[in-house]
């Protein structure tokens, strides 16, 4: 299901059918789960960011059943996550019935708005469920929980495993992606032009027009950091490919962008000495994988996105109107173009900076 068409039935639909379904009761027991289904529809960041809760949930019962319930365009994150069981796709409809027809212990939708997922966790069969308060979608859980939108957003789904007694951690251990041997083999083959040269990546694509930054300030960038004498690689998807095939023809970097799987991407990400893109799900990748990041954020808030640590920077939006973006939703504006306003300049400066950091 695209965005657009969640964002079209919750306004419409969603609200009026969470009044007519009746409220999960909370169980009178609170035994430990033996099934578990997770609910996770959206992007691909969303979903790196659920995997250290779900591998505290592993943690916490270990011979526990764990399924996801995703979507096409995420389903491929929980490669990074061995261990679940299943992975269905809830815009697929066969894959869909086969979870309706299923019977878990407990259920936790990780959605933090849209009420689709509510409703589909209030019509799985399961004894208990828990998701978050943010709208009238909390009647539907066994276990309502709370929500901050200022919170860094992996600690957000640790609050889904507190009525389960798991407490969050002080910080993310790090690294919290496992890459596929077979990812780490195809990047070597990829990379082998380049030695043993420590790299930046770029990945210079964005889901949404007001995150773009343009691909003439990345190839600036990129010629930045050539010039200084460091090897650049672009990464991204098909949709990425004239951009990155610019910058690869004007500095002489190397074009991956179209030519790797998800994991093959992310184990490109894993060799680099540092990432260089706007808010994006290969940006948490890199966090999950140690790999530094500096990113450039224009509506989406960095408190609540930006990768934490030492290792990390990022460049937020100087527009007096940002950050704007809430539930995955950026409202109407009079700003003309991206909201990036970063300088390709300082940018450049930064990410030469890190590239020659111990």
């Amino acid at each position: 299901m695209q965005a657009k068409d969640l964002k079209r039935f919750d306004s419409l639909a969603g609200p009026l059918l969470v009044r007519l379904l009746p409220r999960r009761k909370k169980p009178a027991t609170a035994a430990a789960p033996g099934s578990v289904l997770v609910i996770r529809p959206g992007g691909i960041g969303d979903a790196i960011l659920l995997i250290p809760a779900l591998r505290a949930l592993q943690g916490a019962y270990p011979s526990c059943r764990i399924e996801i319930l995703a979507e096409k365009r995420n389903a491929a994150a929980f490669d990074f996550c061995p261990g679940l069981h299943a992975v269905y796709r809830y815009d697929e409809p066969g894959e869909l019935r086969a979870v309706l027809r299923g019977r878990y212990d407990l259920v936790i939708d990780t959605e933090q708005w849209y009420r689709l997922s509510a409703l589909v966790a209030r019509l799985v069969r399961g004894r208990r469920s828990i998701g978050f308060a943010t709208n009238e979608r909390k009647r539907l859980f066994s276990d309502p929980v709370p929500y901050d939108m200022k919170e860094y957003e992996p600690f957000s789904f640790f609050r889904l495993l507190a009525p389960l007694g798991i407490e969050a951690p002080a910080g993310l251990a790090v690294p919290f992606l496992e890459l596929p041997p077979a990812a780490r083999e195809r990047a070597s083959h990829l990379l082998a032009r380049l030695g043993e040269q420590p790299f930046a990546a770029i990945f210079p694509g964005a889901s949404v027009p007001r995150k773009e930054w343009g691909g003439a300030r990345f190839r600036q960038v990129a010629a930045s950091v050539a010039l200084a004498g460091h090897a650049v690689v672009v990464v991204g998807g098909n949709d990425d490919d004239d951009v990155a095939d610019a910058i690869a023809r004007a500095t002489g970097a190397v074009n991956l962008a179209g030519r790797t799987s998800l994991v093959e991407t992310a184990a490109v990400i894993g060799a680099a000495k540092v990432l260089l893109t706007g808010d994006s799900g290969l940006l948490h990748i890199a966090a999950g994988l140690g790999t530094p990041a500096l990113s450039l954020f224009g509506p989406s808030d960095p408190a609540k996105w930006a990768p934490k640590g030492d290792g990390h920077r990022f460049f937020a939006s100087s527009l007096p109107c940002a950050p704007c973006a809430a539930w995955g939703t950026i409202p109407p504006c009079d700003h003309q173009g991206s909201c990036i306003d970063a300088d390709p300049a300082e940018v450049a400066r930064t990410l030469i900076q890190m590239l020659r950091a111990e």
